[in-house]
């Protein structure tokens, strides 16, 4: 059978599966969680790219959307310099071969979904020259990296986590380039990588470094032995590169920063596939130390997984339910907190989540950014789109990676790896009328 035909046969199979309940709500500390579903095939579908002809994402009234560079690489994560410049990760790791016919279908599915640009294995300057909101100067900054996620700077040092090891290049003020290849402080867990990205941020003090690291599997199907050191957020020492898992059962904490109210570490999470197209939700929690979060023997607490074998009741009496759940398969990737007002209004204190969007389920999720509400470091009320628009007659025009808030010039920064663009969020008042909001 040709693979036009696989593909016929998948979507049709596809398209039998259950819709998701409306009326469940899978937001918020206590999401409703319905009976698992592990059928044969999964339900899939993915809205495959298309232009913006001309037209631009939605946002909210009083709010104006802009794009900043276009013609990137798969743009992922990004940083915000002392001196106002933006950094941009571009790039697509992976190398996890199929261990199930399922996996091969899934993988057709996921791939109609992408940008047909090739990864750019490289870091791209943004500067904003005159402070009109716009960029001046889209220039190469570092290349010849191996699939870079996250970034980190902390005392005249910048910090890149590729996708098998950590890197850190010296940096001058006002610099457009940095040439080499940078000193290694650490190898990052890199086998199979079937969750490639390696989320990264600096505590706040600068001493230390934090790296999300992805699950091998989606609920261990390859075998626990290549998990070591997998489904984690790694602490490591900014001098000497020595670490430690910090918390563990995390299945693929995608984006990580500190809580600016608590000073306490957040990472949104991305987690499992195959239960049903509404489970289960990925989540924005709190990450404490020591913790253990389920993955995979259990998910939100304890509620176990069948799947997977030996079950180990232990380690589920022990696991935390996360603080907040987003939505099933939103495939949350970016994560900024709001500080010293925000962009006013409703979003003034909380946390920017970029939702990259869902494939395990037949009517879409996610394709969105959304603002989770904050009172007193806490998650408080219902998330509120923020940037919607992505998806279009069965399309996406767009796909949120990374988010980050420019809190100088009160704005919000979306990295889109499908149009390859960065766009940005700004009041259409003026960056200082947001406390009368």
């Amino acid at each position: 059978m040709n693979r036009v035909a696989v593909l016929a046969s998948v979507f049709t199979l596809a398209a039998c599966q259950s819709q998701s309940d409306p009326d469940l709500d899978q937001t918020g500390a206590q999401p409703d969680l319905p009976e698992q579903r592990d059928t044969l095939l999964p339900a899939m579908e993915i809205p495959t790219p298309a232009g913006w002809d001309g037209e631009l994402p939605t946002v909210p009234e009083g709010f104006t959307i802009t794009a900043i560079a276009e013609d990137l690489k798969i743009p992922r994560q990004m940083l915000l310099l002392p001196n106002g410049d933006i950094l941009v990760a571009e790039g697509s790791g992976g190398n996890a071969p199929a261990v199930r016919p399922k996996d091969v279908i899934a993988g057709l599915i996921k791939s109609r979904g992408k940008s047909s640009v090739e990864g750019g294995d490289r870091i791209t300057l943004l500067r904003d020259e005159d402070g009109d909101g716009q960029t001046d100067l889209q220039t190469t900054f570092i290349d010849g990296l191996d699939a870079p996620y996250g970034l980190a700077f902390v005392d005249g040092t910048l910090y890149v986590a590729n996708q098998d090891n950590l890197v850190s290049f010296e940096y001058t003020d006002g610099a457009t380039s940095i040439e080499g290849p940078g000193t290694e402080l650490t190898k990052l867990p890199a086998v199979i990588n079937h969750h490639w990205t390696k989320a990264m941020t600096a505590s706040p003090d600068g001493s230390m470094l934090y790296v999300g690291i992805g699950s091998n599997s989606n609920v261990g199907e390859r075998g626990m032995d290549v998990e070591e050191d997998r489904a984690v957020v790694w602490e490591i020492d900014r001098e000497t590169g020595a670490s430690r898992i910090f918390a563990s059962g995390l299945r693929n904490p995608t984006a990580l920063s500190f809580n600016p109210w608590t000073e306490q570490l957040w990472a949104v999470v991305n987690e499992r596939d195959e239960l049903g197209p509404q489970l289960v939700p990925d989540y924005l929690t709190s990450v404490r130390e020591g913790a253990f979060y389920g993955w995979p023997y259990s998910y939100f607490g304890q509620n176990i997984d069948p799947r997977i074998r030996p079950q180990r009741p232990d380690l589920v009496a022990q696991a935390i339910v996360p603080d907040y759940a987003l939505g099933s398969h939103v495939a949350a990737l970016g994560l900024d907190f709001s500080s010293e007002g925000g962009l006013g209004g409703p979003f003034a204190e909380g946390a920017f989540v970029g939702q990259h969007g869902s494939w395990n389920r037949s009517d879409p999720s996610g394709y969105k950014v959304v603002f989770v509400p904050f009172r007193n470091g806490r998650p408080s009320g219902e998330p509120v789109d923020l940037a919607t628009g992505f998806l279009k007659d069965g399309h996406a025009r767009g796909r949120p990676v990374g988010v980050l808030f420019d809190e100088p010039r009160r704005a919000l920064l979306i990295a889109d790896d499908v149009s390859n663009t960065v766009w940005r969020i700004s009041r259409q008042d003026g960056p200082n009328a947001s406390e009368e909001q």
